[in-house]
């Protein structure tokens, strides 16, 4: 099961598969949650709803889209906080990455074992940015672009005739 990064939204929308261009792939997207292969959680819906565009409409109508954080990922939230903070980056990375949905969309997918969809690329040498794919990796969770999600489950954007 996958769990989509804000940046997968946006990034989409904005240049890939926009709303009013590709809507195929926000049908599958759609149709893809209610097979269960996919969500997000709320702290990325509402990093999506600050954009007060065509996406955040389209994501405020997905309320159960955007799943809350739960009981179970306090001692992931405690693992990912501590590792950001165990001196590998700046202070203001650390502060950076704690204070978004990046750090709580990690310990969720650590807490319920789910592949992270992000379109961030890992940059282990790079201390002054946390990276999702990084914080991933130190974790133990699987990390994909959302490109090599799409490949890997056959999605298939083709227009009619």
């Amino acid at each position: 099961m996958y769990l989509l990064d804000a940046n997968v939204f946006i990034q989409s929308n904005r240049a890939h598969y926009g709303l009013d261009f590709v809507p195929a792939f926000w049908d599958w997207l759609d149709r893809s949650f209610a097979a269960g292969l996919l969500h997000s959680i709320q702290p990325i819906g509402a990093e999506i709803a600050a954009g007060g565009d065509d996406l955040s409409a389209w994501a405020a109508s997905r309320p159960g889209f955007f799943v809350p954080m739960d009981a179970g990922c306090a001692s992931s939230l405690t693992a990912v906080a501590t590792w950001a903070s165990a001196g590998h980056f700046t202070a203001a990375a650390v502060s950076g990455f704690l204070s978004v949905a990046d750090y709580q969309l990690v310990a969720y997918a650590h807490a319920h074992q789910l592949t992270v969809v992000t379109m961030e690329k890992s940059e282990p040498a790079r201390k002054s940015k946390v990276k999702v794919p990084d914080a991933c990796i130190a974790h133990g969770v699987d990390w994909t672009t959302p490109f090599q999600m799409l490949r890997g489950e056959s999605a298939s954007f083709v227009l009619g005739a």
